[in-house]
């Protein structure tokens, strides 16, 4: 099994990331990862990123914090 994450700007057009994702064998491995360098993908581009566990798609989010 390998997780990936795709980056996509605000449209929906995949983008390339601000920071080179590691290969991942969990998915915890994965989400730690994403927590530790979101502002950064945020600052380089990307707006949402989706989760995939080889080809299927687990979830997919925002970077920008909820502003309330």
């Amino acid at each position: 099994m390998a997780w990936t994450w795709r980056f996509e700007k605000a449209d929906g057009t995949e983008t390339g990331p601000a920071v080179e994702p590691e290969d991942f064998t969990t998915q915890g491995d994965a989400e730690s990862w994403i927590g530790e360098v979101w502002k950064d993908l945020l600052e380089g581009g990307a707006d949402r990123v989706t989760l995939f566990e080889d080809d299927t798609e687990i979830y997919a989010m925002s970077l920008h914090a909820d502003v309330g």
